[in-house]
This record gives C-alpha cells, sequence and structure tokens, in this order.
C-alpha cells in the first residue's frame, strides 16, 4: 500500500476518522449524562449527540443575505479538515504510533487551533453583531490558552531531549520518541518536575474545548451562541463534529505526553487501557469543573490563564532547565 493510501486510511479510519468520531461521541453522551447527574438530573440518553447530528442533517441549510457566502460555507469544512489531519498524527501507545511515525509536538500546536480559526472565520463571515462579540471573544481566549499550552509542549520536549541526550540540553519534539521515552523511563505526570505541566494542561483543556467556566465566546444568555448564531442544518452539524474530534485529539494528546504506559503485549487491550486514561481526563477536567461552576467574564478568564496555568507551565520550563 502506497504511503498516500496509508495515510488516507489513518486519516479516515483510525486513529482520526471513523474510530476518533465514535470514540468522541461517545464521550460527549457520558459527560453529558455524569454532569446531569452530579446536578441530580436525569439527563440525556448516551446517543443523545447521535441523534443532534443526525437532526442537523436533516435541517435546510440557510445562509444571511448580507454574510460572506464563501467564508461562510467554508468555515466549518476548514475546522473539520484540521482535526480530521490533527486526529491521524496523535499516537496510540501499543496500537499506532502516528501517521508516518511524524508526529510532531509543533505541528500539533499550529494544527489546535484550527478549529477555534474557523469558528472566529464563521462569525466574522454571518454579518451578525452576536458573531462579531463572539469572535473577538473566541481570539482573545485563544491567545490565552495557547501560551501556556507552547510551554508544556516545550517542557516536555526539553525534558525528553535531555534524558535522550545524557543529561546535556536538547530537545525532542517528536511525539513517538517522547512516547518511545516514557515506557521506558516512567510516565513524565509522576515525575515531580511535570507535574506543575500537567496541571496546566488539565486547566488548559477547558478552555481550548470551551466549556464552563470558558464558554465565554458562545455564551447562550449573553451573545446567543455568538459565531454560530447564524448556523444550522449540515454547517452546524460539521461544526459539532469538529468539536468531538478535537476532544479526542487533546484527550489523547494529554494521555501521549503524560501517561503513555501500556499494561500488555496485546493491542487492543494497549487500546482499550488508553480510552479508560482518556476517560479518565475527560471527567476530571471537563465533566467535573463545567457541572460545578459558572461563566467567567472574559477578563476573568484571560487573567485567570495568565495567572495560573502559564505559571505552572513556565514552572516546569524553568525546573527542566535547572535540574
Amino acid at each position: 500500500m502506497s504511503d498516500t493510501l496509508l495515510a488516507i486510511l489513518h486519516m479516515c479510519v483510525f486513529p482520526g476518522g471513523a474510530f476518533a468520531l465514535l470514540v468522541a461521541m461517545f464521550f460527549k453522551g457520558l459527560d453529558r449524562r455524569v454532569e446531569a447527574r452530579l446536578q441530580r438530573r436525569v439527563g440525556p440518553p448516551l446517543t443523545q449527540p447521535w441523534i443532534d447530528i443526525a437532526k442537523l442533517l436533516t435541517k435546510e441549510t440557510l445562509i444571511p443575505k448580507t454574510a460572506c457566502r464563501p467564508a461562510f460555507l467554508l468555515a466549518p469544512v476548514f475546522g473539520f479538515t484540521g482535526m480530521a489531519v490533527c486526529a491521524a498524527f496523535i499516537p496510540v501507545p501499543g496500537v499506532f504510533d502516528g501517521l508516518f511515525n511524524m508526529g510532531d509536538l509543533l505541528v500539533i500546536f499550529y494544527l489546535l487551533p484550527i478549529p477555534a480559526m474557523a469558528i472566529m472565520l464563521g462569525g466574522s463571515a454571518s454579518s451578525s453583531p452576536f458573531g462579531a462579540v463572539g469572535f473577538s471573544r473566541e481570539m482573545l481566549m485563544m491567545l490565552a490558552y495557547e501560551t501556556p499550552l507552547l510551554m508544556i509542549l516545550l517542557a516536555v520536549a526539553m525534558l525528553t531531549g535531555k534524558a535522550m541526550n545524557g543529561g546535556s540540553w536538547g530537545a525532542e519534539f517528536s511525539l513517538l520518541n517522547i512516547v518511545a521515552l516514557q515506557q521506558q523511563v516512567g510516565s513524565f505526570g509522576y515525575n515531580p518536575v511535570m507535574i506543575p505541566a500537567f496541571l496546566a494542561y488539565l486547566i488548559f483543556l477547558p478552555g481550548t474545548m470551551g466549556v464552563p467556566p470558558f464558554d465565554i465566546p458562545e455564551a447562550e444568555t449573553e451573545i446567543i451562541e455568538g459565531p454560530l448564531l447564524e448556523y444550522g442544518g449540515p454547517l452546524l452539524a460539521m461544526f459539532q463534529i469538529t468539536s468531538a474530534l478535537k476532544t479526542f485529539v487533546v484527550l489523547g494528546l494529554g494521555v501521549a505526553l503524560f501517561f503513555p504506559g501500556t499494561i500488555s503485549d496485546i493491542w487492543i487491550v494497549n487500546l482499550v487501557w488508553f480510552l479508560l486514561k482518556c476517560l479518565a481526563l475527560m471527567l476530571l477536567s471537563l465533566t467535573l469543573v463545567k457541572s460545578a461552576m459558572g461563566r467567567f467574564r472574559i477578563d476573568q478568564a484571560f487573567r485567570f490563564y495568565v495567572m495560573v496555568p502559564t505559571a505552572l507551565a513556565l514552572c516546569s520550563l524553568i525546573l527542566v532547565w535547572v535540574m
């Protein structure tokens, strides 16, 4: 099989595409069910995300007369394509090493903001004032949470590089080598030097996924879904699918960075173990947080990300540098 066909297979079937979507939609349904139970509600069925997508696909696509039609139509496609490609770079320890063993932290860092950029593009192209407000909020939030993410990735890369170079300074950005090193020396999540970076990543997750208390760009009670207000039908369904794929990507990346250990030589066992770690990460950083907290104001959210996760990630970066 040629490299091109293999790449398409990984992006469309495993670990991206169909597999990532199935896992992410199950996680979405479970997240809503657990959140409801924590708030003493019955909650929707686990299949509710699929029901929502199916319902949207049957609706008519309406485009505002004053909207920029090409940008309005291309925005959800742009976001979906970026996450489908990004999912193929996520390694599944003991099962899959990443697309052509080329999973690079810098590539993922550039691909992760694509859904937020697609939301900003769609909101600005909709000609809605609520979309414009949502655009500015989404841009400010992205600037806030991307800074600690960059420091987290640098800390992991530097620790891996120093370990591979016998203690001398270096940085290793290959996810394959990062996972392989942790298979030998132990997970970075148990390393005291990397604990602040792991805590920073837990805080990064609700911000990048746009869930409470960081759902400010799409606040229903303030700007009525903001950038997505004018979207409906298949276009809105594509945005929801993109959000589901991003859930799989950020959870899988967290496991690969901090807890990529395997428990068996059997691939199916390692796959289940990987999914369980992703599920635990989701319940800890997304479900519990959004079920217990209200919405921040945009200034509060920006100040929080500048002060707390950025400081934690910088702490790990400095410790890796000096120790």
